[in-house]
């Protein structure tokens, strides 16, 4: 099959593209790169199946040539990560919301299978927990910068599926609870990688907040075998389906366990909400997933023990630092 990613040079997207290529299927990126990066998808550029252009998901010819040419469009393409929503809310909406409109669009004209990704944060400050896909979303007051992801990424739900009813275009819509792993940045807030980059250094972590938030975090692995698995699945098509793991952790706990695994000697220090982003910010204290849909439709739930994600993430920070330091020792970097 002929796949399309948009924001696949970023970290979930150069996952994919890799699993892929490995079945045998045909993978072309679209990539900006605001986000993402040519380093995610260097080790596949010599691999005749797979092309990619740098450019922006606006670019409505390029978009239907692609669109025509593929059998199925991952849309990843999206503003990512609390701080980037926080500094760019416009970039965030636009982003978000006009991408996806020319996507469907796009794939209208043919009935292209579009399996466009959404987010956990679409659940807002709800306390029915575990999120299932058919509760009620609810999101805070338009006066708070920090839900405009969550209300661009409902709208986008809105646009996919209303294609689907009144079009025919066969959509599938994902709702994503922190997928980490490998090649993730922490340069948009994202909390793992940050942690465990700062305990290597012997750094302080820091925690956003009293700590007592939680989270569930989701192996890229798992992500993406779910993904393929929903792609592969008929009884998909027009459902919006969680992905991610229900091992819970508050993020104070998820500090120390980083601290644990890592044998880092760094204190742990909190910071105010309002410090690290803006006055007035409000974080949701409970995020996990219902996967008995998932399950239902693939067989699979997501598994990996959050140990083991931990192990991964440091493995290949230390790897990065060390290739760094060897191109250094020999003055080839750049």
């Amino acid at each position: 099959m002929r796949f399309l990613i948009t924001g696949g040079a970023g970290f979930i997207g150069s996952h994919l593209s890799e699993r892929l290529l490995d079945r045998g299927d045909h993978v072309v990126l679209l990539d900006n790169l605001s986000t993402g990066s040519i380093e995610n998808i260097r080790h596949l550029k010599n691999c005749e199946r797979m092309e990619y252009h740098l450019d922006s998901i606006e670019n409505r010819q390029l978009i239907a040539e692609l669109v025509d040419d593929a059998d199925v469009i991952v849309h990843l393409a999206a503003a990512v990560g609390v701080r980037l929503i926080v500094e760019s809310p416009v970039r965030t909406i636009e982003t978000n919301v006009n991408g996806t409109q020319l996507i469907l669009e796009a794939a209208a004209k043919k009935r292209k299978l579009v399996l466009t990704a959404s987010t956990s944060e679409v659940y807002g400050k709800s306390t029915q927990v575990p999120f299932r896909e058919e509760a009620d979303l609810v999101l805070g007051p338009t006066t708070k910068g920090r839900w405009s992801y969550a209300a661009s990424k409902a709208l986008d739900e809105f646009l996919a599926l209303s294609y689907w009813k009144e079009k025919k275009v066969p959509v599938i819509v994902v709702r994503l609870f922190n997928t980490v792993g490998p090649r993730q940045t922490g340069r948009y807030g994202m909390v793992l990688p940050n942690f465990v980059r700062q305990a290597l250094d012997n750094a302080a972590i820091t925690i956003f907040g009293d700590g007592k938030q939680s989270r569930c975090f989701c192996d890229v692995r798992d992500t993406v075998q779910a993904l393929i698995r929903l792609i592969d699945s008929e009884r998909a098509v027009g459902e919006v389906v969680n992905i991610g793991n229900t091992e819970e952790i508050t993020i104070e706990d998820l500090a120390q366990r980083v601290k644990q695994r890592t044998g880092s000697s760094s204190q742990v220090e909190f910071i105010p909400y309002d410090k690290a982003y803006e006055p007035g910010f409000e974080d949701m204290m409970r995020r996990v997933p219902c996967v008995d849909k998932l399950e239902a439709l693939t067989g699979f739930r997501p598994q990996t023990p959050l140990n083991e994600i931990i192990d991964r993430v440091a493995s290949y920070l230390r790897e990065k630092r060390g290739a760094t330091s060897s191109r250094v020792a020999t003055g080839n970097i750049a």
